[in-house]
């Protein structure tokens, strides 16, 4: 299984049907893709099915998951694995985290960070209008290879939220990002946006240095992937549920404090805009 710009051997339940994992590929940083054979070293996830509590324990390298039979067949499956593998990520100094990203013209990466609904997506589809590159949305990928940080290929899909206010429940279109990056780039800046139609002006400001809200807020998005709590292992049939995966340690959790401490070395600000278009335009001032 390759997922996550990482590859591992998967062992499954005889017969079981891939199918529905393999088709959320697009959603997933890196896609999610099986071979037939393992050729290498390599951590290894395995998979059982069981009528009980989902599970997931960790011995050595191996990742060990119990889920229902329905969550396995599902969707689910894709995600899950993705999950069980972020240690394996970190390991290797690169991590998930809940951003979007895109790169200038020049080749040069920018982050996007912000809260659910402050505008990433928005912003980073205005950025695809005006010649930049789409680099991940809601899911990117940060790494760090001396002496630079650099952005892998993150989720190449988004959902768009319809611009009719009358359709503000419908289910969000999912679009193909393109063009999209297809090797990773060096890091130029991070901005975390506030887009909001009550602010008078867009402003972009300095964060560095960071001050403790921001270090929690870091410590908060680089740590939430490796604890699995996006990954409900029920599946999308049942109620959301996602216990906390045992696969962190101390000395990831040393290499996270670290990173955050690298990117506040580079160029990192508060955006807060009007609109997205208004909110791309000052971001192509600043670092295009």
């Amino acid at each position: 299984m390759a997922t996550g710009h990482v590859t591992a051997a998967l062992e499954l339940p005889p017969g079981l049907d891939t199918g529905p994992a393999a088709a959320a590929a697009d959603r997933l940083p890196g896609g999610w893709h099986l071979s037939g054979t393992v050729d290498g070293d390599y951590p290894v996830v395995t998979v059982a099915c069981t009528a009980g509590d989902p599970t997931v324990t960790v011995q050595g390298r191996t990742v060990r998951m119990r889920l229902s039979h329905t969550a396995a067949g599902a969707a689910t499956l894709a995600y899950a694995t993705y999950t069980a593998l972020e240690r394996t990520r970190q390991q290797r100094q690169m991590l998930t985290l809940h951003a979007n990203a895109a790169v200038t013209p020049s080749g040069r990466g920018v982050l996007l960070l912000g809260t659910k609904g402050a505008g990433k997506t928005s912003v980073t589809l205005a950025l695809g209008e005006r010649g930049w590159t789409h680099a991940g949305d809601d899911l990117a990928i940060l790494a760090e290879h001396d002496p630079q940080l650099l952005l892998y290929p993150g989720k190449a899909t988004a959902a768009v939220r319809p611009q009719d206010p009358q359709l503000w429940q419908a289910p969000k279109p999912i679009i193909i990002l393109a063009p999209f990056i297809r090797d990773p780039v060096p890091l130029t800046a991070a901005v975390r946006l506030t887009v909001h139609p009550a602010i008078p002006r867009a402003v972009l400001a300095s964060a560095t240095p960071f001050s403790a809200n921001e270090q929690l807020r870091l410590h908060e998005a680089l740590a939430r992937y490796i604890s699995g709590l996006p990954t409900p292992l029920t599946g999308p049939s049942r109620a959301p549920y996602g216990p906390v995966w045992p696969l962190d340690s101390p000395r990831l959790a040393r290499w996270r404090a670290h990173l955050i401490a690298r990117l506040e070395q580079h160029p990192y600000a508060y955006l807060y805009a009007p609109d997205a278009q208004t909110a791309a335009d000052l971001i192509i001032e600043e670092y295009a």
